[in-house]
Formats: structure tokens, sequence, C-alpha cells
């Protein structure tokens, strides 16, 4: 990048690799700058499955970014996601040793590492520590206690783990496409930034992106995020079900989802009929159109179902009143909005990226909220004090490590 303001972030998706490049505007904006899109592949349910495969998918996104936005990218962001992810929330306590000082950065950095000390198995990987409240003196809750004073304060912090395994792969695919890795971000919390707003968050809302092989879950409360989550889940499983049920190809079934489909069947759809490509001596057949969205409607009722227990299970479902905000390339499906409401009884509503300026036209849908929410993620992350982001820094050291003893190998003769 020519520009330490710069960065780029790539978004591993199961249908796409998009890699978006964005700086800070003259107004504080974030301005998109480029965006390279590729094919997916060599992803499954969110985790790697083909390195090589993904590794080539990555490096024809990153060629196009760079075409794009006229740089060379050298290091990036990277969204991750998966059922691997876990998260849970837990609270740390330190002393301040002089009253008469006030509370100081290095303070809530004491109480943050305490907050975050949680013992996982060594398979796991902290990759978030998010702060979401403190207290001096055990008083009301405050969102930063720099410049106060007491004699302890408590925090309570986010915390979301996944699996090394997945990670490293991830890692991996995107350094052998030439692309260093600055951090590892948790797409939910990424979508959550380029969708929310802040009235949403502080009311409480569950924000839910669909996307081709999960769910994402991230519900925010009182202005903080309390709980993520990932659903294996998700638009595929539509694709799927129509393939299965209309005998067709999965670029068929695909084509009809996206173009004529619908979350549920509506009266005035009884006489309408679809073509669709399909197996067997006739290419093609007509199809009701109400039976596909009866078809879609099944398996996003259970896509809802399960967010809702999910929600449920945390004990946010009747506290949330800014309601559901769905985005994913899926959310795009005809009426999803309408049936979420009508399922859950809460309100719901598309979300759509925004904050941003420039490529509006080509990004401007709710299957870019990750990507660009990648983006403003890690331009926030300059600013906004206190979170650490560990996964992609333990990885980079790894990969360091492992590049000098490879070296170190070849100079010993054999």
């Amino acid at each position: 990048m020519r520009r330490r303001s710069t960065v780029a972030a790539i978004d591993i998706g199961s249908t796409k690799v998009a890699v978006v490049v964005g700086d800070i505007g003259e107004t504080g904006e974030t301005r998109i700058l480029g965006v390279g899109v590729a094919p997916a592949a060599g992803l499954s349910r969110g985790v790697i499955d083909n390195i090589q495969s993904a590794r080539e998918a990555i490096a024809i996104a990153v060629e196009k970014a760079e075409q794009a936005c006229g740089m060379r990218i050298l290091s990036a962001v990277v969204g991750i996601s998966g059922s691997h992810i876990s998260s849970q929330n837990n609270r740390g306590i330190v002393a301040i040793p002089d009253r008469t000082r006030p509370i100081s950065t290095d303070d809530r950095a004491r109480v943050l590492e305490a907050a975050g000390q949680i013992a996982i198995p060594t398979n796991r990987q902290v990759i978030h520590v998010v702060p979401r409240a403190y207290w001096v003196e055990g008083t009301d809750p405050v969102s930063d206690p720099v410049g106060m004073y007491g004699s302890r304060l408590d925090a309570e912090v986010h915390i979301v783990s996944g699996a090394v395994s997945a990670i490293q792969n991830l890692t991996k695919c995107v350094e052998g496409a030439g692309v260093q890795v600055d951090d590892i971000i948790l797409e939910s919390l990424a979508s959550a930034e380029s969708v929310l707003t802040e009235q949403e968050k502080q009311q409480g809302v569950a924000l839910v992106d669909i996307g081709g092989s999960t769910t994402s879950i991230a519900v925010f409360d009182e202005g903080a995020v309390a709980h993520t989550a990932c659903l294996p889940i998700a638009g595929s499983h539509l694709t799927a079900d129509l393939a299965r049920v209309l005998r067709c190809p999965w670029e068929s079934a695909e084509t009809t989802k996206c173009t004529v489909g619908a979350a549920y069947a509506d009266p005035t759809m009884a006489n309408e009929t679809v073509e669709v490509q399909v197996f067997g001596t006739q290419s093609t057949k007509h199809v009701p159109l109400h039976h596909i969205c009866d078809i879609l409607h099944a398996r996003v009722d259970e896509i809802l179902e399960m967010v809702g227990l999910e929600i449920k299970r945390i004990g946010y479902l009747d506290r949330i009143a800014a309601g559901l905000v769905l985005t994913g390339g899926t959310a795009l499906l005809r009426g999803l909005p309408q049936v979420a409401e009508d399922r859950l009884q809460l309100p719901a509503r598309l979300g759509h990226p925004h904050g941003y300026t420039g490529l509006s036209d080509l990004i401007g849908t709710p299957a870019f909220a990750t990507s660009i929410g990648l983006v403003r993620y890690a331009l926030a992350n300059r600013e906004r004090p206190g979170e650490t982001i560990t996964a992609a820094y333990e990885n980079r050291s790894r990969s360091l490590l492992d590049r000098i003893l490879d070296i170190g190998r070849s100079l010993i003769p054999q």
C-alpha cells in the first residue's frame, strides 16, 4: 500500500472471494478505493477444505483489486467465520494503587488483560477480546474509565475464539496468495460495523448475516456486543433443496432462487410458472412458482427457528427492541424480512452497508456488508482503544519462524 492509512480486507466466502481496499477520507468517512471479486473455491461451511483452490481464488481477487485501486496489496485483514467459532463473556478486576492519580490507559490495559485470561483447550485460539463495559468502584458502568478516580477497576469483555487449525489454514491460504495477514476479524462483528446504527446497538439488536454456507449472529445490547455465534446452515441449503426436489442442476437451482425465488408463497403466484432447466430427456420443464417458494420457505423457516433458539438460549429474545437486521447475500431473497417478523415476532429489516463513499453502485448491497465492514472495522480499530486482536499476530510469528527454519535447513548439507 502506498498510504499508511489505507487498508485491504479479504472476505473469503463460500460463493465469492471479495477484496476491498479503503482509507479514511478528509471528513473522516471510509472511502472505498477498489474492489476485486472472484468465484469462491476450497471453502466449506466457513472453513478451508482445499488450500490450493482457495489460494488461487484469493490470488485472482487480490489481482483484480490491485488493478482497480492502482496499488500493490502487501497485507490485509481477513474475515473468519464457521461453526468452530465460539464466544463467552468474562469479567476482570484490578486494584488502583494510588487513589490520588486518575486511572490511566495502562490501568485500562491491565484490567482488560485480567478479564481476557480464560482457560481454553490447546486446539483453540483467542481471536478477539472486546471490551463491553467498565466499572469504577463498582458504580454504574462507564464506556471509558481513563481520567476517573477510584481504587478498583472492573471490566467485562466479550471473548471470541476459534479452532487453531482453521485459523492456520486461513492464514496459510492468504499468505500463499502473496498477502501478509495483519489481523483476523470475526465476520459478524465486521458486518455489524457496516449495517447497524448506534441507536440499534444501544436498544438491543441481533445482526443475522446469512451467507452461502453459514449464518453468523451478533447480538448487541446497551451499545456493546453481548453474544456471537455461527450456525452451519445458510443459502447453499436453499439451493440444494431446490436442486433435489426439482431434480435440476445446481446452477439452474441457484439461478431460479436468485431471479424468481421468494421466502414465502404469495396467493398471486397461483397461476405463475417458471421454466427450469432439469435433468433427463427434457432439458426444461415448467414449475409452479408457488411450489418453488414453498420449498424455499421451509428452509428459511428452519434457519429463522435456529436463529431464534440461539438468541433465546442466551436470554436476549425479549431484550432486543430493535429486532433483527438481516444481511449477507441470502438476505436478498424476496420477502425474507417479512417472514422473519412473522416467525420470531420481532422487528426486522434488510441491512445495507452504510458509512462509506465510492463504488456504491457496485458494492452497496447486503452481499458486501462483511467486505465493507472489514475495512471499516480495521480503520476504526486504529482509533478504538483497548481492543485486542491476537490470532493474526500469533500466526504471523509462527509463519516467520517457519520461514527462518526453512532457510536454516536449506543451508545444512544433506
